[in-house]
């Protein structure tokens, strides 16, 4: 289930030069439109009126297409720039250079036929990628390249290759104008999970702070009558199972923290949130946050446990690549002798379509049973189904003052694991690896997890554009 904006707005330049034949960049930019059209994406490109067939050249096209980019650089989420021959290197980047949009690009060279190398048929278009992509580098303008050095704009290859950069704008858009609700006080006992605002704040990732107590009296406040409470019960009542000694009272009382929250999300603009979940919400308030959470985290709002801004911002990552919900969990216990397995486990907060199976909707287990059941109604209970996944993490370091992180591909598994709250057994090859990384490079015991793989994105998105450290598991030395 995909959550958020699938579709990109691109900025479109066709390259060309003038000894050619003109009629390469016209079929090219039809076919180019055709193919974003078939995919429900929408462009912005110069008419073939404004410029010879639409195509640039020259420092005039370049400035045509550029005022055109900037007066839509609100919805431009990035450039595509494909060459039907060798193309003009300085015409393109001075268009993008003139637009001064800082988006992702895309560069695609259209392939040559052996039966068409010909003066009227050849494209030269393998040698000007080279030129184009030389040029980028001398303006430090970041890119990212196709599947193939070449390809036809018509084949199937292509379209993934607009898809995989479609994923990686949303989340280099969604990252760099990113706000994270930090809803309470960090845990005391958890320090693990402190971060630097400031180092976030320079990438464009806004954190709202919120005390806790004005949720609760917001919650405290809606009137008994409010026609909202019956809606949540019925949403809750819909998401899960719910034991028979739940009382109406508690599920209601849940009901008025989740439009609690959800209100003070929509009032502050915010695309992700942390909240302090315990213990201060079981002892003043009356019931767990984690079903709350579940709830944001199931309409595309990723909600972090303890207040693990940080976390908030891995899962975010995670949801824009991959458009479906992410969870928050421990790396947490040894499976048997296993070396590729462990078990993750949270209280839990996972949304409903994370777990991929029935849920449970009832009180927390080791909060439950100090502070009283009654008081800890809200948890997320399952076991995550098999299926393949993708773990990210990122975190301030306040020795280096960067922002680094570490991604990675495995699979959730059918080995058995009773273990209460949100359990999964996860496989990931080099597991051993990995845990010994974490450890030497202080990174948090919490892990953003995603059903699917798109390691991929991620990593291409904050490599080469946020330009942040990250260490991809699996691909090079640990």
């Amino acid at each position: 289930m995909e959550i958020v904006k699938r579709f990109s707005t691109f900025g479109l330049i066709v390259g060309t030069r003038g000894f050619f034949n003109p009629q390469l960049a016209a079929t090219a930019r039809e076919k180019l439109i055709k193919k974003l059209d078939a995919m429900g994406h929408q462009y912005i490109i110069p008419t073939e009126k404004e410029t010879p067939n639409g195509a640039i050249e020259t420092r005039a096209d370049a400035r045509i297409c550029a005022e055109l980019f900037s007066r839509n650089r609100e919805i431009i989420d990035g450039i595509i720039v494909v060459l039907p021959n060798f193309g003009d290197e300085i015409g393109i980047v001075q268009t993008i250079q003139l637009s001064d949009l800082d988006v992702p690009v895309l560069v695609h060279a259209c392939s040559d036929d052996l039966d068409k190398l010909d003066l009227k048929h050849r494209r030269d278009a393998f040698c000007g990628k080279i030129s184009v992509c030389n040029n980028f580098y001398q303006y430090g303008i970041p890119f990212t390249d196709t599947t193939g050095h070449t390809d036809r704009i018509e084949s199937k290859t292509f379209e993934r290759d607009i898809d995989f950069f479609s994923r990686v704008c949303r989340v280099v858009r969604g990252l760099k104008r990113a706000r994270i609700g930090a809803i309470g006080a960090r845990p005391a006992p958890f320090q693990t999970v402190r971060y630097s605002e400031k180092l976030l704040q320079a990438c464009g990732i806004t954190v709202v702070p919120e005390d806790l107590s004005t949720i609760i009296y917001s919650a405290e406040s809606i009137q008994k009558q409010d026609s909202r409470i019956e809606k949540t019960v019925e949403r809750i009542s819909a998401y899960g199972f719910i034991p028979e000694d739940v009382s109406t009272e508690s599920i209601k009382k849940q009901a008025r923290l989740t439009i609690a929250l959800e209100q003070w999300m929509e009032e502050n603009e915010c695309d992700a949130s942390a909240v302090q979940c315990w213990t201060s919400i079981e002892e003043n308030y009356g019931c767990a946050a984690c079903l709350s959470m579940s709830l944001m985290g199931e309409s595309g709002f990723p909600s972090a446990c303890e207040v693990d801004v940080t976390g908030a911002v891995s899962m975010y990552a995670l949801l824009l690549a991959s458009g479906n919900p992410p969870a928050l969990q421990d790396w947490n216990n040894n499976y048997e002798y296993d070396k590729d397995k462990c078990i993750n486990v949270h209280c839990s907060n996972y949304p409903k379509t994370f777990m991929g199976s029935e849920i449970e909707i009832s009180s927390l287990d080791v909060l439950g049973a100090s502070l009283g059941p009654e008081n800890c109604f809200g948890a997320v209970k399952g076991k995550v189904a098999s299926g393949p996944m993708t773990f990210f993490r990122v975190s301030t370091d306040d020795r280096r003052a960067a922002i680094h992180c570490y991604l990675g591909e495995g699979d959730f598994t059918d080995d058995p694991c009773a273990i209460a709250g949100g359990g999964a057994v996860c496989r990931v090859p080099g597991l051993r690896q990995l845990m010994r990384w974490i450890c030497k490079n202080g990174f948090e015991h919490h892990i953003a997890v995603t059903r699917g793989h798109c390691a991929d994105v991620i990593y291409e998105a904050v490599s080469t554009y946020l330009k942040w450290d990250i260490h991809y598991h699996g691909h090079g030395d640990d």
